[in-house]
């Protein structure tokens, strides 16, 4: 019995290890989907970089899917091989600048029902993969006080349609819209178009970028 003793302890130690490490709970594996304003976000300073350094490493891995000049049928083109092969947790969808934008200087933007339609297919296809849903509303192209950028009126009315559907499906919402418009009627003094929370009316800056981390940080946690 005495020189089993060792060889059955060591059994044991090697089942509990295995037992632990099987317990341990794998990091939540968050995806940011969108535009250039994402890909760029994954840079040093980036929202998605700043996101990632606020997180506990141990708990959240933490991954960048955007591409420039990308609208919403792009993402949901793309959403296979970016987002649902990797199996996350959390699908943080931001993307709506240049389906309005590219609409005047491409001629290649989102007609309003198809982008509701597109919106809604992303939405049901990354919840049937399994993983919960954040929706932000783009913020700004452009950012004068008082509605006075040429596509406000457009922005608003993607945005608000961005706000029904997270109503809709019940998914929590970053209204950066909201967020950037009234930073921008506090603090744009001087009413320019750019500098205040975007490098050229559009793409985030230093500011931009930790507005939108400390936005999305709460709902992501």
């Amino acid at each position: 019995m005495k020189k089993i003793a060792p060889f059955a302890a060591f059994i044991l130690i090697c089942s509990l290890t295995v037992v632990l490490v099987a317990m341990k709970a794998k990091p939540k594996k968050i995806i940011f989907f969108g535009d250039s304003i994402t890909q760029a976000g994954v840079a040093p300073g980036g929202y998605v970089d700043l996101i990632k350094k606020a997180l506990e490493p141990s708990k959240y891995e933490v991954i960048g899917a955007g591409i420039g000049g990308n609208k919403v049928y792009d993402l949901y083109l793309r959403m296979e091989e970016d987002v649902l092969v990797k199996k996350p947790d959390v699908v943080v969808i931001y993307v709506g600048v240049n389906d309005v934008w590219h609409k005047q200087s491409s001629h290649t933007g989102t007609d309003y029902d198809k982008f509701i339609k597109f919106y809604q297919a992303l939405i049901n296809k990354i919840q049937t993969n399994g993983a919960k849903v954040v929706v932000c509303t783009p913020a700004v192209i452009g950012e004068k006080k008082n509605r006075a950028n040429e596509l406000d009126a457009d922005l608003d009315k993607y945005a608000g349609a961005i706000r029904e559907l997270a109503a809709k499906n019940k998914l929590a919402l970053c209204d950066l819209r909201t967020l950037f418009t009234d930073y921008n009627t506090a603090n744009n003094i001087d009413d320019v178009e750019k500098g205040v929370l975007t490098t050229d009316r559009v793409h985030l800056n230093a500011k931009g970028n930790q507005a939108v981390a400390d936005a999305l940080l709460p709902l992501i946690k």
